[in-house]
């Protein structure tokens, strides 16, 4: 058995900003926006509430261009913003993923059976302007992996959408038709699993590597150790998808079971 990382949550790149982490360890989850408003998700950027604050997921931010982007008349503020909806990518009320990316996410997640952990990882921003970084916010033991091609049947696909229905790939599908013609993973999920309710695990640091001029965020050494990072690379910029070989239940004893874990219940501290 084994354990994938997944890089998700909005970031600079689609809502202009992190979500924050607060002095006391507890973090918002902002899921990324939709890419299109034609989906079954009801939840949107103004009715998502912050767990640890007042407010909503629109007011961390003024404007969001969902797609395509740079193209300013899809820019989206004020009450169009609020009203826009969320790509609920995790769904950890549902405990279920999805994912397209080509870029090692859908090899590593297809290869996942039940027993299995996935494991997700967003960016986040203490206050007072703080470095951001990668954290560990939440996992779920895998329960089912499927994976739908645009080469299936379409009786096949709505059958497996609907497998699946709570995921947001299937929620913007249209009689058996993904939004993008791709293949996509789906993974549903059970307990042991879910959101943190606080002290993300920070995964990265940051700093100029010899032979760059610049720098940049980097698996840290202790957590590419304790959980044998074998897959992925060191680079976190562009959020990869790790493959690890620390076994599911030994991933589980360390980082704690989501609800219940504390600051002390990981192997390898922030």
């Amino acid at each position: 058995m084994t354990v994938v990382l997944a890089g998700v949550g909005a970031d600079s790149t689609n809502l202009g900003t992190l979500a924050p982490l607060y002095d006391d360890g507890r973090f918002e989850y902002v899921p990324i926006p939709e890419k299109t408003s034609e989906t079954d998700e009801s939840e949107t950027l103004g009715s998502w509430n912050l767990r640890a604050a007042d407010g909503t997921a629109a007011d961390l931010t003024n404007r969001i261009t969902p797609q395509p982007i740079g193209d300013d008349e899809c820019r989206l503020t004020g009450e169009d913003l609020a009203s826009w909806p969320l790509h609920r990518d995790p769904n950890f009320a549902a405990l279920t993923y999805g994912e397209h990316r080509t870029s090692g996410y859908v090899s590593r997640l297809r290869a996942l059976e039940p027993g299995d952990v996935v494991g997700f990882y967003a960016g986040l921003r203490r206050p007072g302007g703080e470095r951001a970084h990668r954290y560990l916010i939440g996992y779920f033991t895998v329960d089912r992996v499927d994976v739908v091609t645009p080469e299936m049947p379409q009786a096949e696909r709505e059958e497996l959408l609907a497998v699946h229905a709570d995921n947001a790939h299937a929620k913007r599908a249209h009689d058996g038709q993904l939004y993008l013609e791709k293949p996509v993973v789906l993974v549903d999920g059970r307990e042991p699993g879910g959101l943190f309710d606080r002290h993300p695990i920070r995964l990265s640091d940051y700093y100029v590597k010899p032979g760059n001029e610049r720098p940049q965020y980097y698996l840290r050494e202790a957590i590419a150790t304790e959980w044998d990072v074998r897959a992925g690379g060191e680079n976190m910029m562009y959020k990869p998808a790790y493959r690890c070989g620390i076994a599911s239940d030994a991933f589980r004893d360390r980082v704690g079971v989501p609800g219940d874990r504390n600051s002390s219940d990981a192997v390898v501290e922030a």
